[in-house]
């Protein structure tokens, strides 16, 4: 019954023998026949060892508790979480040992959690496609996969080598690409003869306050010969039926012509003739066109005055002119861009925009030259906008009743401005039109104004 009392009744229960017992051996003692001092020490002789029992027993179960959460947490401190204790004694006691049951089960079941993460993570970095590596402080290799391994080491172990020597003894191309702090494309012959061509991918940052730098390397080869294919297949499919929208009534003007000779009409063979010649120089000029995109130079940067290169163009296409240029001069290649920006002008007026609507907006901001191309026209949905830009893909085609288009416009000039280091986007705006924003770097700031 006394191993359930809570702490507070043995306590006083130990209080009250303490005070208690004493006394009534002393009184023994003297009703014996001893003296003051033969009683007080015998008094004590059979209190002090009766206490001293009394106590320990009623706190044993604190020791031992005591004991066991010790060893408890030194196995927690070591990651071994397998320890229970019994539920023994007080019941102050047997709360807290249900409480230390309950912690340790729930850090089992996060622990194993974790390991079931940890093996999963450990899965998946191990056995995809993309060769990873990790390094550590000094350059030291922490981390890499099944494919790095066999990639940068001949199927070896890499981890805890130095980062340099591994990738010293390897192609030219492949080692200037890991060394490097920068994503590229680029390609390299492997060791069995085969080109392959990779991404590299690469990220630092802190891990438990140390640096680390993670690569990542991915075959592109087959992307990119898939790629390849599908452009090829769009190449021959716009090519095929532009033809045949020109060959065919070509080849049917030349058989009325041949039967008019036949029959001596010659007052409708120069209109026969006329109409071929017309389709031969639609589809020249088609070609010419695809020759244009194909070939096109490495820009010839230069000072550009926006006054003339403005009226110029203005020539060229109809336009409204939203705010003022730039104070300084642009720096670019003119012809490149002004190529660019008509292509842009001319798919606003396609787009059924009043012609007053077209506007040209130019500005600066954080380094970059801005020349906005503006109208009013029905937009693009989210699925055209996410492929206007491809080649040989044309947004003229995908709504019926109109022209039909090369596909080359917006190509063409998202050509032109990442050889110039920028960058073109495409975006509805508010109240219905399309908005085409030409980003090109400002170029030198001590550039002299074009004459």
């Amino acid at each position: 019954m006394t191993r359930r009392l809570p702490l507070h009744a043995r306590a006083l229960l130990s209080l009250a023998a303490a005070a208690g017992l004493p006394p009534l051996c002393f009184a023994g003692a003297r009703r014996l026949g001893l003296g003051d001092a033969p009683a007080l020490a015998a008094a004590a002789a059979l209190t002090l060892p009766l206490l001293a029992w009394l106590a320990a027993r009623w706190l044993a179960p604190l020791r031992r508790l005591t004991r066991a959460l010790e060893g408890a947490v030194l196995g927690y401190r070591d990651g071994d979480f397998s320890l229970s204790l019994a539920a023994d004694g007080p019941r102050e006691l047997a709360t807290l040992t249900r409480l230390h049951a309950e912690l340790g089960q729930a850090l089992r079941e996060q622990r194993q959690h974790l390991a079931q993460r940890e093996l999963l993570l450990d899965t998946v970095v191990q056995n995809t496609p993309v060769a990873l590596v990790l390094t550590g402080p000094g350059g030291k290799v922490a981390i890499a996969n099944l494919a790095a391994r066999q990639l940068l080491g001949d199927g070896r172990h890499l981890a805890g080598l130095d980062f340099a020597a591994v990738i010293a003894p390897l192609p030219e191309p492949l080692r200037e690409a890991l060394a490097d702090d920068a994503d590229r494309l680029f390609s390299v012959t492997l060791a069995d003869g085969s080109e392959e061509t990779f991404h590299h991918g690469t990220h630092a940052f802190r891990l438990q306050g140390q640096p680390h730098r993670l690569r990542l390397l991915r075959r592109m080869t087959r992307e990119l010969s898939r790629a390849e294919v599908a452009a090829w297949k769009r190449v021959i499919r716009v090519l095929s039926h532009e033809m045949n929208n020109s060959l065919a009534p070509i080849s049917s003007l030349a058989h009325s012509g041949a039967e008019l000779a036949r029959r001596g009409d010659t007052e409708r063979l120069p209109q026969v003739l006329a109409g071929i010649a017309a389709r031969a120089a639609h589809l020249h000029g088609f070609l010419s066109g695809y020759a244009r995109f194909a070939k096109l130079p490495a820009p010839r940067h230069e000072a550009v005055a926006w006054a003339p290169f403005l009226g110029r163009l203005a020539a060229l296409g109809e336009f409204r002119l939203d705010g003022e240029p730039p104070a300084a001069p642009g720096w670019f290649d003119a012809a490149q861009v002004e190529q660019a920006l008509l292509n842009l002008i001319k798919n606003a007026h396609e787009s059924g925009s009043a012609p007053g609507d077209v506007a040209l907006r130019l500005g600066a901001a954080r380094g970059e030259l801005r020349i906005e191309v503006l109208d009013r026209g029905p937009g693009m949905s989210e699925a055209v906008l996410a492929q206007a830009l491809l080649p040989f893909y044309s947004t003229k085609r995908a709504e019926p009743g109109a022209p039909g288009g090369t596909g080359l416009g917006l190509a063409l000039a998202r050509e032109i401005a990442e050889a110039h280091d920028g960058r073109i986007a495409l975006g509805n705006r508010d109240g219905g039109g399309l908005r085409v924003v030409l980003s090109l770097p400002l170029g030198p700031s001590a550039a002299p104004p074009a004459r």
